[in-house]
């Protein structure tokens, strides 16, 4: 190196003070750093469910600018609150906060006001984006064996709760029956899923007064030629039955507002208690003029009779209406055994619901009451390909691994996964880890379990809210024990 201080030979300027940097060496170290403030790596795991490209910053307006709450770090953050069994925004600041001190950063503000904005300003477009690619996805990965080469659509309604705000209120109404401030916004669901990969495929929301059908007639996209719909009673409709078959889609529901035709009656027998027959157009509907006026006068079906003599069902027998009318290609035990698996939807909305809490949903105004249970979708269908994936590495049948374990384990390997951020030899050993441990967790073959609808422990004796919060008075002695005393 060429001296320039001839008078002090052994000093270098050079190596006593820093070059000056440019604008643009301190805008990339500031890109840098805030790149570096990555919240959660969820994605790591993730990352091939839900592409980077769709978490990208906007060119202009809401999360254009490369923030803490980022578009990025919003989505997995609201993706671990979903996840999370807390739930609340509280929790998320927290984790910012550890975050930041383990990358030795300066600690966020504790105030959840910031996060709560940048959740706001998530596009539903965008969400629903993702949720149609996670779909597209698990459908893509299904390897499962499907019924003749088809696939089955299984459809079902529930119902959820929310705060107790006046903008919800409006959306979705409480019972007519509860006096104001005593009761919670109601919401039902209708949602449609893939029978063999318990993927969501599509779903509707509605209120108290929303029935299921009409709720099913929005997502009849969803179907393709060659689909099999199966669903309960709810969804027994001449209209609706016939419109699927102009769609090229059978149907496997159950007879319901109409008495079953006995052999004397039936175009033809198939065999015992399986019968060919024909359904006459009702007379009244509430169906458009035009639409009704085009449907045929009769509809050509197949009734089976369905006898269970098995312990802890609540039906002796029922029968199955359907539109697979050849009993050679698609015998009688066989259309029985695949409304056996609808109780498969049940456990789907049980999973969402109870395990992952979908059943009380916690923000207060309508736009992010759809936000929430859309991020529920999401992250149930992610955690379903995960399923998929550990147990096609594994070689194990995905319908019986557990979805429960399956939550908790991604829940304990999220920590893990953040502290390895960007040495990729780690996260694939821990995904690797993480593919086993929800593999190994497979749910026994339990034949005739009576699992009865009843609750054991006793709620505590608390008084009923019989008006709003703020005008509520505690009758004094209530109970017995001091009603005695007294």
């Amino acid at each position: 190196m060429q001296n320039t201080t001839p008078l002090f030979p052994g000093f270098h300027l050079q190596t006593l003070r820093k070059k000056p940097r440019s604008a643009q060496q301190i805008l990339a170290d500031k890109i840098h750093q805030l790149k570096q403030k990555s919240y959660s790596q969820l994605g790591e795991c993730l990352g091939k469910f839900i592409p980077d490209y769709f978490l990208q910053p906007a060119e202009s307006g809401e999360h254009s600018r490369q923030r803490l709450f980022s578009k990025h770090n919003t989505f997995w953050a609201f993706f671990s609150q979903i996840l999370d069994a807390d739930g609340g925004c509280k929790e998320v600041v927290r984790k910012f906060q550890a975050a930041s001190a383990m990358k030795e950063k300066t600690l966020p503000s504790s105030s959840t006001a910031a996060y709560c904005q940048a959740r706001n300003k998530l596009s539903t477009d965008c969400l629903t984006s993702i949720f149609k690619h996670t779909t597209e996805q698990l459908q893509a990965m299904s390897d499962a064996k499907r019924f003749h080469n088809r696939r089955v659509v299984v459809v079902d309604g529930t119902g959820v709760s929310m705060p107790d705000t006046d903008k919800n209120q409006e959306i979705w109404p409480q019972q007519a029956l509860q006096k104001p401030g005593c009761g919670f916004p109601q919401a039902s669901i209708c949602a449609c899923f893939c029978l063999h990969t318990g993927a969501m495929l599509s779903y509707e929301i509605g209120n108290k007064k929303s029935s299921e059908l009409p709720m099913l007639r929005k997502q009849w996209s969803t179907f393709k030629a060659g689909d099999i719909f199966l669903g309960d009673k709810g969804f027994c409709s001449f209209y609706d039955l016939h419109s699927f078959k102009e769609m090229g889609v059978d149907s496997v529901i159950t007879l319901a507002r109409r008495k079953p035709v006995t052999a004397a009656d039936a175009c033809k027998v198939l065999g015992e208690n399986d019968f060919l027959i024909h359904w006459k157009k009702p007379v009244k509907s509430s169906y458009p003029h035009s639409n009704w006026d085009d449907l045929p006068d009769n509809f050509l079906l197949r009734q089976i009779k369905i006898t269970i003599d098995q312990p802890g069902f609540r039906s002796t027998e029922f029968h199955i209406i359907t539109t697979l009318l050849d009993a050679v290609k698609y015998p009688a035990h066989d259309i029985a055994n695949l409304y056996f698996q609808r109780w498969d939807v049940e456990l789907n909305f049980r999973d969402l619901k109870t395990t992952m809490g979908m059943d009380i949903l916690r923000c207060k105004t309508p736009s992010m009451v759809r936000k929430e249970i859309l991020m529920y979708f999401i992250a149930y269908n992610c955690i379903r390909s995960l399923m998929l994936e550990a147990a096609r590495k594994n070689k194990t049948d995905s319908r019986r691994v557990s979805f429960k374990a399956s939550l908790q384990a991604l829940r304990q390997w999220e920590p893990l996964i953040n502290q390895t951020r960007n040495i990729k030899s780690h996260v694939y050993r821990l995904m690797n880890y993480l593919y086993e441990a929800i593999a190994k967790n497979i749910i026994k073959e339990r034949p005739g379990r009576s699992e009865p609808r009843a609750v054991k422990r006793r709620p505590k004796s608390y008084q009923l809210l019989t008006a709003p919060r703020h005008e509520m008075r505690v009758t004094p002695h209530r109970g017995r024990v001091y009603a005695k005393q007294a």
